[in-house]
């Protein structure tokens, strides 16, 4: 048996859930936060330099984080959200 089949064998054994389209936009916007978070913690990590905007810059650069960590998991985020999305179907069925 060549990997190909092995994969369709695997597959077609695996049970397909359904899934709820709350959870998923939960475990998509969890995601978006961590994302948030991540960046917001990368932009303080940056040397402002001579040119900088601020009192405005730093009033506004966790809007900046949050709406980036938003547009990257819309975009396909980086994996998290599918491992949440399996962990909530988990405790919603008791395992």
């Amino acid at each position: 048996m060549n990997e190909l089949n092995a994969l369709s064998a695997t597959s077609a054994a695996a049970p397909i859930r359904k899934v709820d389209p709350k959870n998923a936009e939960t475990a998509k916007n969890f995601e978006a936060v961590f994302l948030g978070q991540m960046t917001q913690m990368m932009l303080e990590s940056v040397d402002k330099g001579e040119f900088n905007g601020g009192a405005g810059e730093d009033m506004f650069r966790g809007v900046l984080a949050e709406k980036l960590g938003t547009e990257i998991a819309n975009r396909g985020g980086v994996g998290l959200a599918p491992v949440v999305l399996d962990q909530i179907l988990k405790l919603q069925q008791g395992k």
